[in-house]
């Protein structure tokens, strides 16, 4: 057996012995179908496997329970579409899962149902994330979306009607066949709900996707356009009163993202499931991706293979610095110093692009729109 080997069999997240993550992610990967440019860990259907799924789930979280704190701040169930889960199976995971100040779940609208919204609130979620993507129906049968325009609003309603009052849509820019007018008409269709949090992403169609064959010429010709799509999103919600508080999120004042907010500032995080990711203290893991893997381990009392990496503290900095100059407050300079290269960050100041003021660190609008460019320019 290789070390490779040993480390894949044997390696959990539980160096942080100091029981004090804060923050949970949950991966519920099964999907009603699988969109041609999504590349993430997803299952198509598999019904009469949810509740296995969960069961495995609540092992693993015993099994890293003690990595903990005894009250978290965030849970999030990504996918996959959690929504998609079979109900009693979700539930039963809900009520399992730790206490947290805010518990996320993401959702496909056609998946809310008046029911399903109610079960979530009484199961204890605080806060919806709505994969809406666009309101363009043409634009929605391209990116292979089941839900059109009003299955949208309809699955908002019902959020709401179930006393939600922290719902977050997504976005999607740079679609094959979207011009400026129908971004434009996306942004006034969100805004119009009037949601606490508004998310908008550059469309990212990753190799060996089916869609980045069928659209390679169409995605060239969109990433031209990318810039002012950028802009227009920034100056258009902005301008409706949201706060541009990360690079691609927005929201109502005290609305942030709370656990994306913990991965923005470096925090450690626990993640569980088929493909999730944590990193605990100086280590960082990426469970199998492959469902029969995970639960023939787990079924065991085994924790399921995992991939590990060492983080040291240069990585860890550099990571502070990608991440923290995402947001819009300050950034201690002294968590990020030895990661920066002064002359460059000087340049980058003279230019405009950059401040520093009162020991933190910040990008100016103007830098944030160049993002990563910049950042990239001042790493050491």
């Amino acid at each position: 057996m290789t070390h490779v080997d040993w480390l894949l069999r044997q390696s959990a997240p539980e160096s942080a012995a100091l029981a004090d993550v804060r923050h949970l992610y949950v991966h519920l990967p099964f999907c009603a179908h699988r969109c041609g440019y999504c590349d993430f860990v997803t299952l198509v259907g598999r019904g009469g496997e949810h509740g296995g799924y969960v069961d495995a789930l609540l092992t693993e979280l015993e099994l890293e329970r003690g990595v903990l704190a005894d009250r978290l701040e965030t849970v999030f169930l990504g996918g996959g579409t959690p929504t998609f889960t079979e109900p009693s199976a979700l539930v039963r995971l809900l009520e399992a899962l730790p206490k947290a100040d805010e518990l996320t779940v993401e959702a496909n609208p056609e998946t809310i149902t008046p029911s399903l919204a109610h079960v979530l609130r009484d199961a204890g979620v605080t806060r919806v994330s709505l994969g809406a993507q666009s309101f363009q129906a043409e634009l929605l049968a391209v990116l292979e979306r089941r839900a059109g325009p009003q299955d949208v609003r309809r699955a908002y309603s019902d959020l709401r009607d179930a006393s939600f009052d922290n719902i977050s849509l997504d976005l999607l820019y740079g679609i094959p066949g979207q011009s400026t007018a129908h971004l434009v008409s996306d942004l006034d269709a969100a805004l119009a709900l009037a949601p606490e949090h508004l998310s908008c992403y550059e469309l990212e169609a990753k190799p060996r996707t089916r869609f980045t064959s069928a659209y390679g010429a169409e995605l060239a010709r969109q990433a031209e356009a990318m810039e002012g799509y950028f802009e227009l999103v920034v100056e258009t919600v902005v301008e409706a009163g949201y706060r541009w508080y990360e690079t691609a999120n927005f929201c109502r004042p005290g609305r942030q993202a709370r656990h994306n907010l913990g991965y923005w500032r470096g925090h450690d995080y626990l993640g569980l499931g088929i493909g999730a990711v944590s990193t605990v203290g100086d280590r960082r893991s990426r469970n199998t991706p492959k469902l029969a893997a995970y639960l023939t381990a787990l079924a065991a009392g085994r924790r399921p293979p995992r991939a590990v990496e060492s983080i040291d503290d240069g990585v860890r900095r550099r990571e502070r610095l990608m991440l923290g100059l995402r947001l819009d407050e300050p950034l201690p300079f002294a968590d990020v110093a030895s990661a920066v290269d002064e002359a460059a960050l000087a340049r980058i100041e003279t230019l405009g692009l950059a401040k520093r003021r009162g020991g933190g660190l910040t990008l100016t609008p103007r830098g944030r729109f160049l993002g990563g460019a910049v950042t990239a320019e001042i790493l050491a």
